[in-house]
């Protein structure tokens, strides 16, 4: 149904296309990418080592989407999910994303644990994160302004035993 494919420079055009908004962004990708998103933002990524880009596929093998693993000290972090189409939100896709990103970074990593971060209102990402396995840890929040607003990220862990259960 989904399929992770390794992002490259000739993808980030589509990607920038879709990035309509400074708060799009920010949900999108923390306060580190700055509106509007270029190659130039993009590029950095790609030569990070501890970072590995994604584009997400469907079953006809159309890009539907965005993500990255970022290697941490202890963990991986998930991050920059996006399923760019609203109509492709809410059928199950997010879950598949999630699930895919976390069998190529337990796979590939020698990490115990994964994580993510979201704002604390954006409950549907939430509830599809709980239902692959995440649970919250809060000890870990942080937060972001834009506009006159302060958006709060929730940390959300899982570790790899509890991951290998739910696919089973």
């Amino acid at each position: 149904m989904i399929t992770l494919h390794l992002f490259t420079i000739e993808d980030a055009p589509k990607l920038i296309s879709k990035i309509k908004d400074e708060r799009m962004l920010l949900q999108f990708a923390g306060p580190a990418y700055r509106f509007p998103l270029t190659e130039e933002q993009l590029d950095a990524d790609l030569s990070d080592e501890k970072r590995t880009l994604f584009k997400i596929a469907d079953q006809s093998g159309s890009t539907i989407g965005h993500a990255q693993i970022f290697l941490k000290e202890k963990t991986f972090l998930l991050g920059r999910v996006l399923i760019w189409d609203e109509n492709n939100r809410g059928k199950g896709y997010g879950k598949k994303v999630m699930q895919e990103l976390l069998k190529y970074g337990f796979s590939h990593f020698d990490k115990e644990t994964a994580e993510l971060n979201v704002y604390d209102w954006n409950t549907g990402a939430i509830e599809c994160y709980k239902k692959v396995g995440f649970a919250f840890d809060p000890d870990v929040k942080s937060e972001a302004r834009i506009d006159q607003e302060t958006w709060v990220s929730l940390n959300m862990k899982i570790h790899k035993d509890t991951f290998e259960l739910q696919e089973l």
